[in-house]
């Protein structure tokens, strides 16, 4: 999935600084908190490392087969954490990592001719699955957008509003613009299939 030089670079360190974040967020939260916190820093650092620039770091051929493993285990993780029901946010970890595992194999096969392959034009998976999860990826991202618009609290509302949490980031504000940074970032690398 290595992109050109100036947009990888700047999706590597979007993904990066989201992954980061995520991984701090991790230690502040508890239970099915600290699991999508996990989940998400996962998936910051994992495409970092698949936006990382071809002419910066040359893999070997075996690498999207980690990929694929690491998170197809992740994506087996949001599956059995599914079963118990509740929370959405597990189905959006499972179509992640199975977006995640399905750009591994695209990259990595025959038709795939190395890292360039995105930029010869001709498609490197399913042209139907890859709509797919654009579409999806895209819904989520103006899902996660129409989320961090401010509403006005008005009347009894606006006395229980709570002040945010003191200190960096500590709103929950700013977990949902890293799953919109990681929404936007997603269809950056999907686009090229």
């Amino acid at each position: 999935m290595h992109h050109p030089t100036v947009p990888g670079w700047l999706l590597m360190m979007s993904c990066l600084a989201t992954g980061a974040y995520c991984l701090l967020r991790m230690r502040r939260c508890r239970g099915a908190a600290r699991e999508a916190a996990g989940g998400e820093a996962l998936m910051g650092f994992g495409m970092a490392a698949m936006a990382v620039p071809a002419a910066v770091l040359t893999l070997p051929s075996w690498h999207w087969a980690v990929y694929a493993a690491v998170f197809g285990a992740a994506g087996a993780r949001a599956l059995w954490t599914l079963r118990g029901g509740g929370h959405h946010h597990p189905l959006h970890h499972l179509v992640s990592c199975l977006a995640m595992v399905y750009m591994a194999a695209a990259m990595s096969g025959p038709s795939a001719a190395g890292h360039t392959a995105h930029l010869s034009g001709a498609p490197a998976g399913p042209p139907l699955l890859t709509a797919a999860l654009l579409l999806y990826f895209a819904g989520y991202a103006l899902y996660a957008g129409t989320r961090l618009v401010p509403v006005r609290a008005t009347g009894a509302e606006a006395a229980a509003v709570v002040p945010a949490a003191a200190g960096w980031g500590g709103g929950p504000e700013v977990a949902v613009a890293c799953r919109l940074s990681m929404s936007l970032a997603m269809l950056a690398m999907l686009l090229p299939l």
